[in-house]
């Protein structure tokens, strides 16, 4: 639509998750018309992103150095890992300030559709993990994502936890706060009665 470094600007900015093609052309309009905008600042930030942020030696997370934040505190639970897709994940489960043990990061979920399986995720490294001596592990926490790859994931990874003395559980899934019975899925409500708990009275 528009001539040579304009266009081929809206174009890969296009090709950011979920930015259409009117968002990557206000972005690429608000770039140019902005004065204030430091494109070098931006420039220099993605350069020194691609080269200094790594992933963690241990759990997959992302760092600057060999160890993430997480891995290198000593106050955080030893004896709990909890599994995720994703670093996101790691933010998000941050944010309630409920979880004090460590983090395994898989990179992704079992998904054969697009030619996702196990062997293509950090599964051999939590394997590992449980298996050292150093530290005693006694809880997985399954915190896939409840998406039909993160209930294959979880199905595999349930099957192939199998040591002595481990404990492996999952987050419990059901109704949001805040929502209406009417407009949850099937699997939605079927998640909230299997996770059903008794109140005190």
């Amino acid at each position: 639509m528009y001539d040579g470094i304009v266009q081929d600007l809206i174009d890969e900015l296009g090709r950011l998750p979920g930015v259409g093609p009117k968002s990557a052309q206000r972005i690429a309009f608000h770039i140019l018309q902005t004065e204030s905008f430091d494109v070098s600042r931006l420039a220099t930030l993605l350069t020194d992103l691609r080269e200094r942020v790594r992933f963690c030696d241990v759990c997959g997370n992302i760092t600057e150095h060999d160890l993430c934040t997480i891995c290198r505190d000593p106050r955080r639970n030893q004896t709990i890992i909890c599994v995720v897709e994703e670093p996101k994940d790691i933010v998000a489960i941050e944010r309630t300030r409920e979880f004090r043990g460590l983090y395994h990061v898989l990179g992704g979920a079992i998904d054969p559709m697009r030619g996702i399986g196990p062997s293509d995720l950090r599964i051999p490294q939590l394997l590992t993990r449980l298996g050292a001596a150093d530290v005693e592990v006694e809880e997985v926490i399954i915190a896939a994502d409840p998406t039909v790859g993160g209930e294959a994931t979880t199905t595999y990874l349930v099957r192939l936890l199998k040591f002595p003395g481990l404990t492996v559980t999952r987050l419990a899934s059901g109704l949001p706060v805040g929502g209406d019975l009417e407009f949850a899925d099937e699997v939605t409500l079927g998640r909230a009665f299997e996770g059903r708990r008794v109140l005190e009275t």
